[in-house]
């Protein structure tokens, strides 16, 4: 699958999630666009859309993209606290749905 890690997740991630085209958008060059603008960009390409930030399923009508999202709920965006969520990640990526939210970690 194609996966976009949004800029607020450590781009360093991408090196764990094995099997998977990772990019980010910081390599893209799409740091600067807003949630709305950014999900319609990366449905476009991608398939799945990794973030931690807890309020974009909030603040989007997320079942109006064609792109999944995964939510990791973490202490923070460091790597250290996000890659134990890895291996539920790898797991929850061949079941996403496109216009769908899943939240992996701590609730």
């Amino acid at each position: 699958m194609k996966i976009l890690l949004d800029e607020c997740v450590d781009r360093r991630l991408a090196r764990a999630i094995a099997g998977h085209e990772v990019r980010t958008a910081r390599d893209l060059g799409w740091t600067t666009i807003k949630n709305g603008e950014l999900l319609t960009l990366a449905a476009s390409e991608f398939d799945v859309f990794v973030t931690v930030d807890r309020n974009l399923a909030f603040q989007q009508n997320i079942v109006n993209y064609n792109i999944a999202v995964i939510v990791l709920r973490a202490r923070s965006n460091r790597l250290a606290d996000l890659l134990p969520l890895v291996p539920q990640l790898l797991s929850a990526i061949p079941a996403c749905v496109l216009g769908r939210v899943i939240t992996i970690g701590a609730t």
